[in-house]
């Protein structure tokens, strides 16, 4: 497969996730469309794809960044359960966003 073969497949693993994820929420399945959309389906494939490519040091030193994503993802989630009944969809999509920066960027900091 070639590397445009390659993103293709990526668009499509990813947008089928998405669009999984969407329907489920959509008919009031929301605890379906949290697994849809948490299930290690795009990360198993990253991993696979990165080991075709870079082999098992790459895929080591992937996990362990992959790692550090998971506390700012908890106080994304987090802020949105907080915030949508608060303030609404859009400005508590807004802050957690850019609270989820501020996380990532925080924790940039500390792992230098």
């Amino acid at each position: 497969m070639g590397e445009f073969g390659k993103y293709v497949l990526y668009f499509l693993l990813g947008g089928t996730i998405v669009s999984v994820s969407t329907y489920l929420g959509s008919q009031g399945k929301s605890f379906l469309a949290a697994f849809a959309s948490t299930f290690p389906a795009i990360t198993g494939a990253t991993f696979i794809l990165i080991y075709l490519n870079g082999g098992n040091e790459a895929i080591v030193s992937y996990a362990k960044n992959l790692l550090w994503f998971v506390p700012p993802w908890v106080v994304y989630v987090i802020t949105m359960i907080l915030a949508v009944p608060q303030v609404g969809f859009w400005p508590a999509m807004i802050g957690s966003v850019v609270l989820y920066l501020g996380c990532v960027g925080a924790v940039k900091m500390m792992i230098r």
